[in-house]
């Protein structure tokens, strides 16, 4: 079982399955959501429960994914695409351990110029 939460706490969230080895997505609308890039992992569903709904803000960012924030501190939680059976959560909300490591950076040819990626990790 894994917890997290937004930064002020309102919205908090439980994981009851292993977490999926997060990515780390470079598009252009992940750097300007998230302020670099987005590292998140797939949760199904049924496998996330949450606490503090009522103050999720949903924005959606392209006809077939919405993002989800706190409407209290603004933290940035979720990348949800209603059409598919999964939510992405970011990594940076998950109290520590996660027992994760990214495997693999995507939308690279879009990543910031301020930055490289040296990880040696797969790039998409």
């Amino acid at each position: 079982m894994h917890t997290g939460s937004c930064l002020c706490g309102a919205i908090t969230f439980t994981v009851s399955a292993p977490l999926k080895a997060p990515d780390a997505c470079h598009c252009g609308q992940c750097r300007k959501q998230s302020g670099h890039y987005w590292a998140s992992t797939d949760v199904r569903r049924s496998d996330l429960a949450i606490e503090g709904e009522a103050h999720i803000r949903w924005y959606q960012s392209s006809p077939k994914v919405r993002r989800g924030f706190c409407d209290t501190c603004g933290s940035c939680l979720f990348w949800d695409p209603p059409h598919r059976d999964t939510t992405a959560i970011a990594m940076g909300a998950f109290d520590q351990p996660t027992d994760t490591h990214l495997h693999v950076h995507i939308f690279t040819a879009d990543k910031g110029d301020y930055y490289d990626i040296a990880d040696g990790l797969p790039q998409e």
